[in-house]
């Protein structure tokens, strides 16, 4: 799986980072989302897609 994030689109609600922290960060200065691993472990799919699917602004994509 690899993980996209929009961050023109993204809003800053956070909703990725309480999903999968991990994966998910914020930017300091204005909240947006930065990946911290675009490709992580098999495992952790649930989560991403979770994250995917609560992010108010639908700017996370993934790629299978």
């Amino acid at each position: 799986m690899k993980v996209l994030i929009d961050q023109d689109t993204c809003v800053a609600s956070g909703q990725c980072v309480l999903t999968a922290a991990d994966v998910f960060d914020q930017r300091d200065e204005d909240g947006t989302a930065v990946l911290l691993d675009d490709t992580p472990p098999a495992d952790r799919a649930e989560d991403i897609r979770r994250a995917a699917a609560v992010c108010p602004a639908q700017a996370i994509r993934l790629e299978e």
